[in-house]
């Protein structure tokens, strides 16, 4: 479960070979995605802090506990223009596990983030054999919003003071997919 296709995209998980390559994403996203993602220190972007996250990524993947995708273009497959996680998977009588999700700015609008979570999905209910998905979204992030309506993703409910973003405790609203109603 390292490589998958979709019309337009492959997702695949990271080695050391790609950690330039995933730095310049972060770096050319860094103001994009702020809103959205909790602040990352100066450490973030080097090769070294990679290497490490690459590698407790791979624990987390070999322990059964998430699942990080890249995502790349099938006709530049050498840049990195965003990532879908399944993460902090529960097992025993709950099969659940939260997704999250970045695209590059210039891919934004494009139906990149769509294309890639709704395989995604497929792999969570198939192969990792979840019951359900979760994604939490800052309100006015009307973008990720959609495409989790478009995805068939239910909402839930609303989580106050949520995640710690930017020194803030933002607001979520809880969105949700169960794999008996994904199509």
């Amino acid at each position: 479960m390292e490589r998958f296709e979709t019309e337009r995209l492959i997702l695949r998980v990271l080695d050391e070979s790609d950690i330039y390559e995933l730095i310049d994403y972060y770096k050319r996203n860094k103001d994009f995605l702020e809103p959205w993602i909790p602040k990352s220190g100066k450490e973030f972007y080097t090769f070294d802090f990679q290497l490490r996250r690459l590698a407790y990524e791979k624990e987390l993947r070999d322990s059964g506990i998430e699942y990080r995708y890249r995502i790349f273009k099938k006709d530049s497959p050498q840049k990195n223009i965003g990532n879908v996680a399944v993460s902090n998977i529960i097992r025993g009588v709950l099969q659940s596990a939260f997704l999250g999700y970045s695209v590059d700015e210039n891919e934004n609008g494009k139906g990149i983030a769509t294309e890639a979570i709704k395989k995604v999905i497929e792999i969570s209910f198939s192969e990792i054999k979840l019951h359900r998905l979760e994604a939490n979204v800052i309100p006015t992030n009307t973008p990720s919003i959609r495409v989790l309506e478009k995805l068939n993703f239910v909402k839930e409910g609303y989580s106050k003071q949520y995640v710690k973003i930017n020194d803030n405790w933002e607001d979520h609203i809880r969105f949700a997919i169960i794999n008996n109603d994904y199509d």
